[in-house]
């Protein structure tokens, strides 16, 4: 608009563009579209005659070729035809996937070459600024305010003036690849937090490719998107629709959940069996736990325990926490507390059932009383002692596997419990196979007595 010094109107007329003319013009329409989040357009034409016999006031006369690598002369004196407003309408789904960004304690920030009004519009639209955020001074700024606030005289980078600027900042507007690149690295690089940032960028043009890199996890867009963006990037989002960031977000945070799990199970399975083994030894000379029977235990624990646990789908409530720390312990200190817990509760009832044979009134093996002779020692161990520990401490493992899928303070154990086909299936099957297994023991040794 500003290359302008004519305008058509409406019956086809051309008149001088007056300055009077073209803030009214920038005020009343360029501005009011960009409120409402479309683009802003101007359409503009300029004749070159070579003789001035028929030259009207706004053509140019040039008896040469002219220069057209002349830009400053050849885009200069045009006359202005129309102003379009382009909408790119926000996709259904993004402001409800921005949203659980919020709830995931992920804070969506919005790099644009648009106008301020238009990125601002959009941004609200979207979710990415709220009411509140709006009234803060560094919420939504363009990127020549940006530079000036967070470098000092020299030009250079002050990390103090950096911190004030990117906690609050949303929306930056008619920022560069640069500025992405200098808001990226700064955050990184920021003390004002607790934990150091952990940054995520989107990008599909060529020049994204510095800040792809730099960033922690870089997106490229799959369709719109560059081969070099690509290359530079983690992920490639093969439809570019937000949505798949907040898919990849749960996804990520479900597969260390149940990693987390599984560690949590087998480690109480362990420690379990460990301590067993070696108290039972020292009191009593053998453990209850026969190899055979340490092989099951060792297939729930490794193969099948594995399967269920890690079959575990995402779900919503995986966005409702916020995320893990970069530095943050594999074994948080629930899982430390539930690992003690589950493994007390099961020493206590395999010790009992080990020393306290007199109350299930069960005698020795005939065998090993022969061996030894009379003086049998007290907690000396027996087949059916043996049967009888091994059973009970398998069905604590089952039920266990139950118990190990909370790993966040969960309340109700049982949540999202026939979500996942493969652990009902796997559960049903331990059990069975546990009772299949102890019942054809007991007909092999009651057929073998007789």
């Amino acid at each position: 608009m500003c290359r302008c010094d004519f305008i058509m109107s409406a019956d086809g007329s051309v008149e001088k563009l007056t300055e009077t003319t073209r803030t009214e013009i920038l005020d009343m329409v360029v501005s009011q579209m960009a409120c409402n989040g479309l683009r802003t357009i101007c359409s503009a034409v300029k004749n070159i005659v070579s003789t001035s016999e028929s030259a009207a006031e706004n053509e140019q006369v040039s008896t040469e070729t002219p220069n057209f690598d002349d830009e400053e002369t050849i885009i200069a004196g045009l006359t202005c035809l129309a102003v379009f407003g382009i909408e790119d309408p926000v996709r259904p789904e993004v402001p409800a996937a921005i949203l659980k960004c919020r709830r995931a304690g992920v804070t969506v920030r919005m790099l644009t070459g648009d106008n301020v009004n238009t990125a601002k519009s959009i941004a609200t639209k979207c979710g990415i600024i709220t009411a509140d955020e709006l009234e803060g001074t560094v919420a939504v700024m363009e990127g020549v305010e940006f530079n000036r606030r967070i470098r000092d005289d020299k030009g250079k980078i002050d990390p103090e003036n950096f911190d004030q600027v990117w906690t609050g900042l949303r929306v930056l507007a008619r920022s560069t690849p640069q500025d992405k690149y200098t808001l990226v690295e700064g955050i990184i690089d920021s003390k004002v937090t607790k934990h150091r940032e952990v940054v995520a960028v989107t990008g599909d043009g060529t020049n994204d490719a510095p800040a792809l890199k730099k960033a922690d996890v870089g997106f490229a867009m799959g369709i719109a998107g560059t081969e070099v963006a690509k290359e530079a990037s983690d992920i490639i989002i093969t439809d570019d629709n937000f949505i798949s960031i907040v898919q990849a977000c749960m996804w990520g945070r479900n597969i260390y959940d149940n990693i987390c799990k599984f560690l949590q199970f087998q480690l109480t399975v362990n420690v379990t069996a460990l301590i067993v083994s070696i108290t039972a030894a020292c009191a009593i000379g053998e453990t209850p736990l026969k190899a055979v029977p340490m092989l099951w235990i060792n297939l729930i624990q490794d193969t099948l325990a594995s399967l269920a646990l890690a079959t575990e789908p995402p779900s919503e409530h995986l966005l409702e926490r916020r995320p893990y720390g970069r530095k943050a312990n594999l074994l948080s200190q629930i899982m430390i507390r539930n690992i003690a817990g589950q493994g007390l509760y099961q020493l206590s009832i395999i010790f009992f059932l080990l020393f306290g044979q007199s109350v299930f009134n069960l005698n020795p093996d005939p065998g090993l009383a022969a061996v030894i002779g009379p003086n049998l020692r007290f907690g000396q161990s027996s087949r059916q002692l043996d049967t009888l520990i091994f059973n009970a401490f398998v069905f604590m493992t089952i039920f266990n596997l139950v118990n190990a899928r909370c790993i966040h303070n969960e309340r109700n154990v049982f949540a999202r419990f026939f979500r996942n086909p493969f652990f009902v299936a796997i559960f049903l099957t331990l059990l069975g196979t546990q009772v299949h297994c102890v019942y054809i023991y007991i007909v092999y040794t009651n057929i073998l007595t007789r």
